[in-house]
């Protein structure tokens, strides 16, 4: 079993504390929550007892039906790939509860779920929460991926090993970088539709998608800000495609079926190859309906440099 205080490499298994929410969580986001149930208030003073670090972790996974994951197989409850949690901030409440900030660490599957006994509570020496044993996924590194894909990017050639491994990886990420611009892009082009139609002003979507979401190009009014608060997010992650398909995936108004597609996916490259077909389907529904769902601060989601 992988020790308690990092991740495990990946196919090894571990025992963890496990907290269902109704969203996946994804690698480098942050994760704000308001403990105030019993058992979750034990997690927190469990974890809180941990040294510092990557020991402090918690497993999310994403509910697929019902609230009460105990009283159905986890099978049906919960889907089967996760992101740990790793606690950041802790603030107790004067109600016993906690404010606490966690950031999307590791991705898992999800093995088996340990219920905790009908006696367990917030005093007994059994850990009332849920527990999971889990297995460690890897991510493919653009390196990686460039070798998967030489036939593709160099034809034949590659493939029957005529053309220099630098020359392979150097197109594969290449390839990579123009996969990763398209769907900032494509992202920005999004983000901007959303903040347009949220300010009454569905017309005058900009042509240079990227120069209107300069700040000092904006107007002044909520939509506007929340506008430059996913702008500087995405510039933040520009250079970075894995980074970048976490943003796009965990802050898009995708359903709980599509982000948990992105989570499963280990490939940088087949998950940005998702979110442009996945983009382009929501830039045509918001073009289509005329109106936003849910309010632009979804995409203000704050990420951490990882």
């Amino acid at each position: 079993m992988a020790d308690a205080g990092e991740a495990g490499s990946s196919g090894t298994q571990e025992v963890i504390p496990l907290f269902p929410l109704e969203t996946p969580l994804f690698p480098g986001v942050v994760l704000p929550l308001q403990i105030f149930e019993p058992r979750y208030r034990r997690l927190v003073a469990d974890l809180t007892t941990r040294p510092e670090g990557d020991s402090r972790r918690f497993g999310v996974v994403a509910i697929r039906q019902g609230w009460e994951v105990e009283r159905v197989a986890p099978a049906e409850a919960l889907f089967d790939v996760g992101c740990t949690a790793v606690l950041r901030m802790v603030a107790p409440q004067r109600d016993g509860g906690y404010r606490v900030a966690a950031v999307g660490d590791a991705r898992f599957r999800l093995l088996d779920v340990l219920v905790p006994s009908v006696d367990a509570d917030e005093h007994s020496d059994e850990p009332p929460y849920l527990q999971a044993l889990v297995e460690w996924l890897a991510e493919e590194e653009a390196a990686e991926e460039a070798a998967g894909d030489a036939g593709e990017l160099v034809g034949a050639d590659a493939a029957a090993g005529l053309v220099p491994d630098e020359v392979v990886t150097e197109v594969a990420r290449g390839s990579l970088d123009l996969l990763a611009s398209n769907v900032r892009d494509l992202f920005a082009r999004y983000v901007t539709d959303v903040a347009v139609r949220q300010s009454g002003a569905p017309e005058g979507l900009p042509d240079e998608v990227l120069d209107a979401l300069s700040p000092e190009d904006l107007p002044e009014d909520e939509a506007a800000g929340e506008l430059a608060a996913a702008a500087a997010l995405l510039r933040e992650v520009s250079d970075d495609a894995r980074g970048l398909s976490y943003l796009v995936a965990s802050s898009a108004l995708l359903t709980t079926e599509d982000r948990q597609a992105l989570l499963a996916e280990s490939a940088t490259r087949r998950r940005l190859a998702m979110e442009m077909r996945l983009l382009r389907r929501e830039l045509t529904l918001l073009r289509a309906l005329g109106a936003v769902p849910v309010p632009l601060r979804q995409f203000a989601t704050p990420m951490t440099a990882n």
